[in-house]
């Protein structure tokens, strides 16, 4: 199956690299480019792409707005922030965007193209052992700590609970399977019941409310 993506950056000669690097895989293809916000809004909407690749800092309108736009738009596009990350001080408005992961620019071309298939696939970036690492960066900066006292999750029952504080840290099914010696396929169900009772669109999303739950603090 081939994943449809959008590139939107600001700059061509990042745009022209990934263009040149997924074309050496028959299972990507890059089926238009974006140079502002406001262009992979409508480019999304015309393409309808599998991915999009969203640079944050771009002219106009910025890849956390377009962001917003696309996830509660009509596409199914799933949104792939491309950051450089040390440098970014907008990653939580990206999640809270719903942004189903990051890459940053300086990633192993490896790392950057298999965060791609996993966020097309519908599965969470939270996979790869690099973006645990990246996450678990993001809930340890100051600007990331919960603003308002935790709050408790309302209508799971305890072993969602169990679930979401697992999930929360970065654990992936099987992992989690492992954990509360149980199935995969249970460990699966539990999570896939948690994003519909919570409403979120993605395990990066149950990432965010276990930690401002409270079920899961910032690393030291």
């Amino acid at each position: 199956m081939t994943v449809r993506i959008l590139l939107a950056d600001d700059q061509p000669l990042v745009r022209s690299g990934l263009r040149v690097i997924m074309a050496d895989h028959p299972d990507l293809e890059v089926v238009g480019e974006a140079a502002t916000g406001s262009e992979a809004v409508r480019l999304a909407g015309e393409l309808d792409p599998d991915v999009v690749v969203m640079d944050i800092r771009m002219p106009g309108m910025d890849g956390i707005e377009a962001t917003r736009l696309i996830t509660a738009g009509p596409t199914a596009a799933r949104v792939l922030v491309l950051t450089t990350f040390d440098e970014d001080d907008h990653v939580r408005g990206a999640l809270r965007a719903g942004a189903s992961g990051f890459v940053v620019k300086d990633m192993a071309l490896e790392d950057i193209l298999a965060a791609v298939r996993v966020v097309a696939a519908g599965d969470a970036l939270l996979a790869p052992g690099v973006t645990r690492r990246l996450i678990a960066d993001f809930a340890g900066r100051p600007e990331a700590a919960p603003r308002r006292p935790p709050r408790p999750v309302e209508g799971i029952t305890e072993r969602e609970r169990e679930v979401l504080t697992l999930v929360g840290r970065g654990r992936s099914n099987t992992e989690i399977a492992e954990d509360l010696f149980i199935t995969v396929a249970t460990a699966k169900s539990h999570v896939s019941r948690l994003l519909t009772k919570l409403g979120a669109r993605d395990r990066v999303q149950l990432v965010i409310t276990a930690y401002e739950a409270g079920l899961v603090t910032a690393p030291h």
